[in-house]
């Protein structure tokens, strides 16, 4: 079972765009005493952008999305550079992703069978999102949420979100009242902070992560990345961060893609008699069943169906485009590529 962990920007890049070596060597050590002990570690690193920055002459991340690529290109070397140093002698594989790589199949598999190859070869694949090359409409949005689809991805058996608190406090570390909250259950009610200058993450994106791969049935801890020991104990189940616990479901790594990967381009509106069909009996959905259709979705494209509540009950691959699916005859979406929400 594969060990996914996610290191924020200001783990990575201190004042002035400087790569915080002793945080990153710290870790990688562990790292290095996780894998040689038989357990693969896939890292997913932010710091490009944080660590361009200066070649730019800037101090914040910038708006423009073409900056923001600059930014990342001239990054992305020193970042690779910093966790080959950290992580020598294991050897440390750059693997860039963007959201389109996750949305289509075949690239996800490919993808899968990439990190699986590195990791037999005793390789630290270091994910990054491709923000060279991704635009602001097909991003994952931040690294969190690109750390929770590698787990998902991997099928991992832990994921670990470091940042510089200690996990998801009861309102901004700092601030009068603040309290460490262990259960992720807990942690939606928190108040959960800004996001860093460096970063488009924060703490809000850290929960929605963690509840997504709890989702998939992955156990997720959003933990302090600074001190000696820091993953060892969190490996080992000791009372760390916050943790969330991982949903009792297991699916299929095909139906963990439609259900997290694959995003989401129109909605189908079903009556009741279809979707009693689709939930009780494992259908799939017809034509006949089909009230309405939102979107301009094609074959092949992810849609959502929703019942006469207006509620999203499952989540499925179109057969055929917006235009036919209420047609009768039809099968609009087939129980092998439907997964039930």
């Amino acid at each position: 079972m594969t060990v996914v962990v996610k290191f924020g920007s200001s783990l990575v890049a201190g004042p002035g765009g400087r790569v915080r070596r002793s945080v990153l060597r710290a870790r990688g050590k562990e790292i290095r005493t996780i894998v040689e002990g038989g357990e693969p570690v896939c890292v997913v690193s932010s710091g490009a952008i944080a660590l361009g920055l200066p070649r730019l002459g800037l101090d914040r991340r910038p708006r423009q999305v073409a900056r923001l690529q600059a930014a990342s290109a001239l990054g992305q070397a020193r970042l690779q550079a910093a966790w080959d140093d950290a992580l020598a002698p294991l050897p440390a594989a750059q693997v860039l992703l963007t959201a389109a790589d996750v949305g289509d199949r075949t690239t996800y598999v490919n993808a899968r069978s990439a990190l699986t190859a590195l990791f037999k070869l005793g390789a630290v694949p270091v994910v990054n999102e491709n923000d060279a090359t991704a635009t602001d409409e097909i991003t994952f949005g931040d690294n969190d949420a690109l750390a929770a689809q590698v787990a998902v991805l991997l099928r991992a058996r832990l994921l670990v979100l470091l940042t510089e608190v200690e996990g998801v406090y009861s309102r901004t570390p700092g601030t009068p009242g603040a309290e460490l909250i262990a259960e992720g259950r807990q942690a939606a009610a928190a108040t959960l902070g800004e996001t860093s200058p460096l970063g488009r993450g924060g703490m809000r994106s850290k929960v929605l992560a963690a509840e997504l791969a709890a989702a998939a049935g992955i156990p997720t801890v959003i933990a302090g990345g600074h001190g000696e020991s820091v993953l060892r104990p969190i490996l080992a189940g000791e009372p760390r961060g916050t943790r969330f616990a991982a949903a009792e479901r297991s699916e299929p790594a095909f139906k963990l893609w439609l259900r997290f990967g694959k995003p989401v381009r129109g909605r189908i509106a079903v009556d009741a008699g279809a979707r009693r069909a689709l939930i009780e009996d494992g259908g799939s959905l017809l034509g006949v069943g089909v009230v309405s259709c939102e979107g301009a979705f094609e074959a092949g494209d992810a849609v959502e169906l929703v019942g006469p509540d207006g509620v999203a009950f499952a989540k499925g691959i179109a057969s055929v485009p917006a235009r036919e699916a209420a047609t009768r005859g039809v099968e609009a979406v087939h129980r092998d590529r439907l997964v039930v929400l």
